[in-house]
């Protein structure tokens, strides 16, 4: 009794067998509701929640200050909440938590290193101009791109959706709903004329493959031709075999280029894949070679961007405008995020972890022989396998007979890339199929093959790797359902520089899965945010910060987009000021956490309309029970702010005898209502220069002030009939 997938043909009896699967193209499947991860790109950037006190932090009126903690005050006989910013010389600024959104988390350098402002002092409002002159010419370049893209439409792909139903049934897990939304978004992107440019970011095995795998198979049913560039041969063979084995029930030719391959089979190759013979070619950057011509190439998808020099990238650039272009990584490196969030490539991604999987524990030592035998002996006593990664050649085989000295019952084989490729593919397989169960290697196994019995990786001289290649490698462990472990192996503090001590703080503390794109913006901060289209990885922005580089981006790219000069005014004049001296704050006993705190109130102050104030509204009754009288009223507030911006109303103040109503230098409101509000109700309003509108009313209670501020809203966004 078996529940076979596959149907089979045998020869005596004459006879062949057809599954339920392979006759109706669809199989029973319990859906489980899994809980999702949100990780907004933008929101992981911004977002306020690892702020300790004395994180550089910038307000986008004074510059960069230092965070100093939030703090009650006493403000016209009402509580609020605000944040403490302290600048140069002491100085500092009490920021209302209903003005969070001018408020973001420095990104661009070391903590350490961000240049503090003076508070009234002219050098913010210099960086902002620099930054703004640079930003012009970046944003130029970036329209030269989308305006290539959007004129050399591409080709928008027929999906049959039949056939591609009956592929994605073949999948033997349950999709998680990240990796469900990357899918779909690939597939729309591929439905349109516009060449895609997406990038799927997505910790290692959680199914970033199989999103390549339904866009090739789309692709290629569709008659264009699919390339895949993989960063090591051993990376190509694994792609090419999980392809051919997904593929092997549909009339899809898959071929590997590698140099596994002898002279004679690659000039096969080649030829055939001319001629339009191959569907799917996967190969490493030989791919890129000119001797390497397509028929009719459709879709270009690149595993692991990071691996690839500035060269390849740069011939990547130029296909990117012409062909469909799907980048898989697990960590983005900082220009990649970069572009990503000027908006200039979609981003996708799969947070999710596969049912069952268990994050990776992750522990920093220095050299200790008994740590080490404990760790081997644990991993071999449960009948797996150990990676232990020496990323030095000439010194391998010496170290490997240490660790057969220090675990005598260990069968210790070494690998690296300078062996023959046939004896490096055949220790590969022998690991693979678990002859020996411990591995001496060097990073050959970064992107190497998948094997789930190995769950402990011993890393010599972690400080040495970038963080992306530590995550990769760690990622090479954990791949079952059972716990794994990461060793990583460092000299004394004094002989590892600043940045390897952050990145291995970093690589620790972030143990969590999916955790791949958190440890990407750390890295934006360690090492800077990149220039977005030069060669240079680590960038210049370390003046302004990352977010207001991104805001400042956002508006040029708009301008220039609409014909227009970029406007560079980034003061906070642009939302209106709601002050009605009432209570309005998130309560300790409502919500303790100070950093949970924060970030809600960032969240409230930034939201974009009203249906995502009564989401988050919403959210924080499921979270944390029935909202405060406070915490109503910083809501209402925020609406109300969202009302009165478009109608350029600066300030809008009411207290308990009244108040006022002050305008920007134009305002969107038609003279004659003020006109006729002023003559309709002479004693309630008058005007007081020419931007100020005075109230006279007598407003005792929150629900009154609320009340009448909403009236004046209303009223002044009335257009009077000509």
């Amino acid at each position: 009794v078996a529940a076979l997938e596959q149907g089979f043909a045998v020869v005596k009896p004459a006879i062949s067998v057809l599954t339920e699967r392979e006759l109706l193209g669809e199989r029973a499947q319990q859906s489980r509701r899994r809980k999702r991860v949100a990780r907004d790109p933008e929101a992981v950037i911004r977002d306020l929640t690892e702020l300790a006190i004395g994180a550089p932090i910038v307000h986008v009126d004074h510059g960069v200050g230092r965070y100093q903690g939030l703090l009650k005050l006493d403000v016209g006989g009402a509580d609020g909440e605000f944040l403490a910013i302290e600048y140069a010389k002491g100085d500092k600024l009490y920021v209302p938590v209903a003005q969070l959104h001018l408020v973001s988390r420095y990104s661009g350098t070391a903590p350490e290193l961000a240049p503090l402002h003076s508070l009234g002092g002219e050098a913010w409002d210099r960086a902002k101009r620099r930054a703004a002159e640079k930003v012009r010419d970046v944003a130029a370049e970036l329209l030269a791109i989308y305006a290539q893209r959007e004129a050399r439409a591409g080709t928008a792909l027929a999906i049959d959706r039949l056939m591609y139903e009956q592929f994605a049934a073949a999948f033997p897990f349950e999709e998680t709903p990240d990796q469900l939304q990357a899918i779909e978004a690939v597939i729309s992107d591929l439905a349109r004329t516009r060449p895609m440019d997406r990038v799927v970011c997505g910790d290692v095995g959680f199914g970033k493959t199989e999103v390549a795998l339904r866009a090739a198979f789309v692709t290629a049913i569709s008659g264009k031709q699919v390339g895949m560039l993989a960063p090591t041969t051993l990376l190509a063979q694994q792609h090419y075999q999980n392809f051919r084995d997904r593929l092997a029930d549909w009339p899809i030719r898959v071929e590997v280029l590698s140099r596994f391959k002898s002279k004679k089979e690659t000039s096969e190759v080649l030829a055939k894949l001319a001629e339009g013979q191959i569907d799917i070619i996967i190969g490493t950057h030989k791919l890129l070679q000119a001797d390497v011509k397509f028929r009719d190439l459709g879709l270009l998808i690149v595993d692991e961007e990071q691996r690839f020099g500035v060269r390849q990238k740069e011939q990547l650039k130029r296909l990117r405008a012409e062909v469909d272009l799907l980048t898989l990584t697990a960590t983005p490196i900082p220009r990649t995020l970069n572009m990503a969030m000027a908006g200039l490539r979609d981003l996708s991604i799969i947070a999710t972890p596969p049912a069952h999987r268990l994050a990776v524990k992750t522990f920093i030592g220095h050299w200790d022989p008994a740590l080490i035998r404990e760790a081997f002996q644990r991993e071999l006593q449960r009948g797996g396998q150990v990676y232990f990664l020496h990323n030095e050649v000439e010194t391998i085989e010496k170290t490997a007979r240490e660790l057969e000295a220090l675990v005598p019952d260990a069968r210790v084989r070494i690998a690296h890339g300078q062996m023959p490729e046939r004896e490096l593919e055949q220790v590969m397989l022998d690991f693979y199929r678990q002859r020996f169960n411990v591995m001496v290697c060097t990073t050959i196994i970064e992107s190497g093959i998948d094997v789930p019995s190995a769950n402990t990786i011993v890393i010599n001289r972690a400080d040495k790797f970038g963080l992306a290649q530590l995550h990769q490698l760690r990622g090479r462990v954990g791949r079952s359902h059972h716990r794994a472990y990461a060793f990583l192996i460092v000299p004394d503090a004094r002989s590892i520089t600043v940045d390897a001590e952050k990145r291995l703080e970093a690589l620790a503390s972030l143990e969590d899965l999916g955790a791949g794109f958190t440890l990407a913006t750390h890295d934006l901060e360690i090492r800077g945010a990149g220039e977005l289209l030069g060669e240079e990885q680590s960038g210049q922005i370390e003046e302004v910060g990352f977010s207001m580089y991104r805001d400042m981006l956002d508006r040029a790219v708009r301008a220039l987009k609409s014909g227009k000069v970029p406007d560079f005014d980034l003061t906070s004049e642009h939302e209106a000021e709601i002050a009605l001296h009432v209570a309005a704050l998130i309560p300790d006993d409502y919500l303790a956490d100070v950093n949970a705190r924060l970030t809600l109130y960032k969240r409230i102050s930034s939201a974009a309309d009203e249906d995502a104030l009564r989401d988050l509204q919403v959210e924080m009754v499921d979270r944390f029970g029935l909202l405060p009288d406070q915490v109503k009223n910083l809501f209402a507030l925020t609406e109300l702010k969202l009302l009165a911006t478009p109608l350029g109303i600066r300030k809008l103040e009411l207290g308990a005898n009244g108040g006022r109503v002050v305008f920007n230098a134009k305002p969107s409101i038609d003279p004659l209502t003020v006109i006729r509000m002023i003559q309709t109700l002479p004693k309630v309003y008058a005007l007081d220069g020419q931007d100020k509108l005075k109230i006279k009313l007598q407003l005792e209670g929150t629900s009154e002030r609320m009340r009448v501020a909403r009236e004046i809203i209303g009223a002044l966004s009335k257009r009077t009939a000509t």
